[in-house]
């Protein structure tokens, strides 16, 4: 039976799965740091502002799903939270990575889930991640689908259906927009300037969720 997430459990188990790949000597991860992983500004669409009452409503949810489990460790004061989501599903590391962008950046492209994926799991090239996205979507209950092509682009985007899809999603692809080259440059341009605007405000939030969790780990011992 396909297991139905709210947009906030969505975001909740995106941002453990990425943290625990990307930041795993700061993994499991308390209520606050899950909150700040939640709200970041940078490699996250939509922004959010949760507060720890949202992230702990979603905490709940998806505990009672089998998603998370909830860690008590006798050298910290605060309970952690810790995914369960590769076994709940049983999915492989490739799987996990191409799913954990999907819940935290909504539908993308092949392209861009390699693009992204760096420091969740290292694709070798799009054809890996087509792969992927392919297994994900033969799956019983399958956990993505390939959506209609937009006008003006060569790729299809790939969403995942943990929180359903729209009947909009699955609309009949339409007619293919002839665009002009130097649109397409300047495109590319504005897509790697915000890459690289997103890398660097990616590295902020890193470091002040670094401070964040020191600052923590300060106060137990005051």
């Amino acid at each position: 039976m396909q297991i139905m997430l709210t947009d906030e459990e969505a975001r909740v188990l995106g941002s453990l799965v990425e943290k625990s790949l990307t930041t795993p000597e700061y993994y499991p991860l308390s209520l606050n740091a899950l909150k700040n992983a939640c709200n970041q500004k940078s490699s996250r669409e939509p922004v959010v502002e949760y507060d720890e009452a949202d992230v702990a409503r979603a905490l709940d949810g998806l505990r009672d799903k089998h998603f998370v489990w909830f860690v008590d460790s006798p050298d910290s004061r605060v309970q952690k939270y810790r995914h369960r989501f590769a076994e709940a599903l049983d999915l492989s590391v490739e799987e996990v990575a191409a799913l954990a962008l999907l819940l935290l950046r909504g539908p993308q492209t092949a392209g861009e889930i390699r693009g992204r994926s760096e420091r969740l799991h290292p694709f070798g090239d799009v054809e890996e991640v087509e792969g992927t996205l392919d297994a994900l979507s033969r799956k019983e209950d399958p956990l993505v689908v390939r959506l209609p092509r937009q006008p003006g682009r060569k790729e299809n985007r790939w969403m995942h259906t943990l929180c359903g899809v729209p009947d909009a999603a699955l609309a009949e692809e339409p007619a293919p927009v002839r665009e002009a080259p130097a649109f397409r440059e300047v495109r590319a341009e504005r897509d790697r300037m915000a890459a690289l605007e997103a890398d660097v405000q990616a590295l902020k939030d890193e470091v002040q969720s670094l401070r964040e969790e020191l600052n923590e780990f300060r106060r137990q011992f005051e």
